[in-house]
């Protein structure tokens, strides 16, 4: 971790810390989301295959063809939803959440309540 700026070595401190104690399985995948400061990206992983099962994005067509969203919490949210209904499409009722070191409010706290709002159980 050598030279990066402090607010990146905490996220990546914290997401250590939190990934210590979180393993997504077959029967429970993670939920993993990642922000950057012009996109949302989430997907349910299988850390026993090492495999991503879901994958949802800010960038996807299906939310690019949307109605020009009033904010990126409105687009997280909606990037959640939408990520929760590939799930459960899949089978997948159940995830872990994986925060990914990020604080829990905002946009990634949008990505959960969407996906909870689709059907996902945490």
């Amino acid at each position: 971790m050598g030279s990066l700026n402090p607010k990146k070595r905490a996220r990546l401190k914290r997401k250590k810390r939190i990934r210590k104690n979180l393993v997504g399985t077959p029967e429970r995948p993670r939920l993993s989301v990642f922000r950057s400061a012009k996109h949302i990206y989430a997907q349910v992983i299988d850390d026993t295959h090492g495999q991503t099962m879901v994958a949802a994005s800010s960038m996807d067509k299906s939310v690019k063809e949307q109605p020009v969203f009033e904010n990126k919490i409105a687009v997280a949210g909606f990037v959640g939803k939408l990520l929760g209904e590939m799930a459960i499409e899949k089978g997948i009722r159940q995830v872990v959440f994986d925060r990914n070191g990020f604080l829990y409010h905002g946009r990634v706290k949008a990505v959960s309540d969407g996906a909870r709002e689709a059907g996902l159980d945490f």
